[in-house]
């Protein structure tokens, strides 16, 4: 009894300190941080039902790493419906391995929250935003991008030559 009890914490802790903490915003958190972040970040609108996101976010995080290292911060925040919060959007992080900081949006009205982030999205994801204060760079992609493209795009945002 008590090896099972021991077994059943241990796999409790360990589930814990890996699960990636998906924090709830709304778009006014994501407009604040937008606009008050200090270094140069890239937010990502996804969902787990969208398969362009997915094949998106399979490259985002390592594309945007060996370009940039740690200079840049990725938030990748989740668009899926409320029922998908926390557990379904967790355990796809989760087996995807990826390391960005997750948000999820708890906000249904997108003709109310697309234009508070550019005033040309029409709500379709996956959706971009790449932002640099230091240089005052601002640039929305309202499509996917492709593995190719990531890199350019942050050598963009960072302006450094291609």
């Amino acid at each position: 009894m008590k090896k099972n009890l021991f077994v059943f914490c241990l796999f409790f802790l360990i589930t814990q300190v890996y699960a990636q903490n998906i924090e709830k915003v709304t778009i006014k958190d994501v407009v604040h941080f937008i606009d008050t972040t200090q270094q140069p970040a890239i937010i990502n609108f996804w969902a787990t039902w969208c398969t362009p996101c997915v094949h998106e976010l399979s490259y985002f995080e390592n594309e945007i790493k060996a370009v940039a290292g740690n200079s840049v911060k990725v938030i990748l925040i989740s668009v899926d419906y409320a029922d998908d919060y926390p557990k379904t959007i967790a355990k796809f992080v989760q087996q995807h391995g990826y390391n960005a900081t997750i948000w999820w949006l708890n906000e249904t009205n997108a003709a109310d929250f697309c234009p508070k982030i550019d005033r040309s999205w029409n709500g379709n994801i996956p959706a971009t935003l790449m932002v640099n204060p230091i240089t005052k760079y601002r640039k929305f992609y309202n499509r996917q991008l492709t593995a190719p493209q990531v890199p350019l795009a942050v050598q963009e945002m960072l302006n450094k030559p291609h």
